[in-house]
């Protein structure tokens, strides 16, 4: 899959099959967009464009809000769905004050010569989010482009969407959110130094940072962890470490039966089964006692 990181970079196309959106966790809702994206640009023998933005527009406006996947990992999961083009679009105050109708003009018909759009009917587009399903469809014939509104998957009678797998998440309800992302929840990243405290009181960690401000996920977590394709179990904590006064989001696992230097490698942590809620502990020792019942309970949660 051919990324474009950015307009600058999008050259002149002979024509395409495109979707516009966030696309954040590629859940099930999104692969069948995808799926059908794909599946027409073959029928049409066109290449299939995702258009996607960085930052969302939710985050450029200030509504801050967790993502569940960074920006390699989405990448990774639309490149395994098919998609022949990844354009990436920077949201700054100038894309923000573009008109719907120019962004249409400008991006999806002079540059990608667009015949055909797949999107959804609460999908906004263009300044003050003024471009909508119904504005393409009556600019479709006059510009020779076809538009296909796609339907909404549901699961346990709830539409599938990335708002509500972040909900999900933060209950603690992964069984369900797995449902609607068609795979457990994960996060990767590089495995970095840490503060080493954990080894002070006989629990060594990996540490991999949360490359975003607000994670999905919050608390301890009985998990899997795949580096460099072997899979290890353990006990994780996702969160600030207010035991240690710490201000940032890390995620930090006790892998189990361990015993190697994995620094900088690439490490992939599932979340199989929540414990408990991330908590401040008055001691190191009292939050040595804790981390050895998680521990337990992790353990019994893999049958070992």
């Amino acid at each position: 899959m051919q990324l474009i990181r950015g307009l600058h970079n999008l050259k002149k196309h002979a024509g395409s099959v495109v979707t516009i959106g966030n696309f954040d966790g590629v859940h099930v809702g999104h692969e069948k967009i995808i799926s059908r994206l794909v599946e027409t640009a073959e029928i049409l023998g066109l290449p299939s464009v995702l258009i996607s933005f960085a930052p969302t527009p939710q985050c450029f406006f200030g509504r801050e809000q967790a993502t569940l996947s960074n920006f390699k990992e989405k990448h990774q999961l639309l490149a395994q769905l098919g998609v022949d083009k990844h354009l990436l679009i920077y949201f700054n105050q100038a894309f923000s004050e573009l008109e719907a109708k120019d962004f249409i003009q400008q991006v999806l018909l002079d540059k990608l010569n667009m015949k055909h759009c797949l999107i959804g009917d609460d999908f906004r587009f263009g300044k003050n989010r003024q471009g909508d399903l119904g504005l393409l469809q009556s600019l479709s014939a006059d510009k020779k482009f076809s538009v296909e509104n796609t339907q909404s998957v549901l699961c346990n009678d709830c539409r599938a969407s990335s708002s509500e797998i972040r909900t999900l998440l933060a209950r603690g309800e992964l069984n369900t959110a797995k449902q609607m992302l068609g795979r457990e929840f994960s996060i990767s990243g590089e495995v970095i130094h840490g503060q080493q405290k954990g080894r002070t009181i006989g629990f060594p960690t990996i540490n991999i940072p949360i490359k975003r401000k607000i994670s999905p996920i919050l608390g301890v977590f009985a998990t899997t962890v795949e580096i460099e394709g072997v899979v290890f179990q353990g006990v994780c904590n996702i969160g600030n470490r207010p035991t240690v006064n710490g201000k940032k989001i890390l995620l930090e696992v006790f892998l189990f039966n361990f015993d190697q230097s994995v620094y900088g490698l690439e490490a992939k942590v599932v979340f199989k089964h929540k414990i408990r809620d991330e908590e401040k502990f008055d001691s190191f020792e009292a939050l040595k006692q804790q981390i050895d019942l998680d521990t337990q309970q992790a353990k019994a949660y893999f049958k070992i």
